[in-house]
């Protein structure tokens, strides 16, 4: 079978509709990639760059590569140059890149992202790709949605991508049971939250984010009895130096930042729910470090 990089080279050259109509039967006598595989090999800009291509930093947004980010690494910080994606934007497409099966056309809604056009624009390419917000002017979204009450039928999407939202949502159980009735089973969500504390508490005091929107919740661990009570199968995704952190195998890094509760964290750390989808070389690659703040939720619809 020809190697990944050429199977992106020709697949960029031709039609999407074309790719369709000739996929299967060029799988049949190998000279395309298995379905689990394909769409990643068609997607060059998530791919990471080849020993020949390295460089010190390559943000898997736009294939930026250079010697650093811009600022503090920090999941708040460490901006790509090119299209201003900050860390956490870098680790949820990372999540979702890795661990997702087979997606062409897939029905993806993103819950009020950050990226601009040359990002949603490449999604669409390759998705059946929209945004949503509670608030249009605030995201530019395709569509308004309350994720206490979604206004889509049962089962008609495939993938969500929700970073740092929940968090703004009154009623959580409600939000996490609209979003299973959406999601066609077999489906999945990519659920990323800012986790400063272990467990799970209502703000003290008013609590806003930088662009005023309340925040009602920080959530801890407990988020995944949420999730499981909610009816998804989950597990909370990592970075190799987050997961040896949890364990106990590596001393705590330096926060980074005001409002981690590190003591927190470890005491209420379930290490039985994480799964590594970056390792070291892959998270200094792309901006991951300091560990705290990646982690992301897969939750996948029976």
């Amino acid at each position: 079978m020809p190697d990944a990089s050429l199977r992106a080279r020709v697949t960029a050259l031709v039609p999407p509709s074309v790719l369709d109509a000739l996929r299967p039967a060029a799988r049949r006598v190998g000279l395309a990639a298995p379905v689990s595989e394909w769409w990643q090999a068609a997607g060059p800009v998530w791919n990471p760059p080849s020993s020949r291509e390295q460089r010190d930093r390559w943000c898997n947004v736009c294939r930026w590569a250079g010697s650093a980010f811009l600022g503090e690494a920090h999941t708040e910080s460490a901006n790509c140059p090119q299209c201003g994606s900050i860390a956490r934007d870098r680790f949820l497409l990372w999540c979702f890149t890795k661990r997702s099966p087979k997606m062409r056309d897939a029905r993806v809604i993103e819950t009020s992202p950050r990226l601009g056009d040359d990002y949603r624009e490449y999604m669409r390419r390759w998705f059946s790709y929209r945004t949503s917000d509670f608030d249009l002017s605030a995201h530019r979204g395709d569509i308004q949605l309350d994720l206490q009450s979604i206004d889509l039928p049962d089962e008609s999407v495939d993938v969500v991508l929700t970073p740092h939202v929940l968090e703004h949502v009154p009623d959580t159980a409600t939000a996490l049971g609209e979003l299973f009735r959406v999601i066609a089973p077999g489906g999945r969500m990519y659920l990323q939250i800012p986790i400063v504390y272990g467990a799970t508490a209502a703000p003290t005091e008013p609590e806003f984010h930088a662009d005023n929107t309340p925040v009602f919740w920080n959530f801890g661990w407990d988020l995944t009895d949420m999730v499981r009570a909610a009816g998804f199968e989950t597990t909370v995704l990592v970075t190799e130096e987050y997961d040896a952190v949890l364990r106990g195998r590596l001393p705590e890094p330096d926060p980074h930042g005001d409002g981690f509760h590190v003591d927190s964290l470890l005491e209420h750390a379930r290490p039985d729910d994480l799964e590594v989808v970056a390792d070291g070389s892959e998270s200094r690659l792309m901006g991951f470090e300091p560990c705290y703040h990646f982690a992301t939720w897969e939750c996948l619809r029976p």
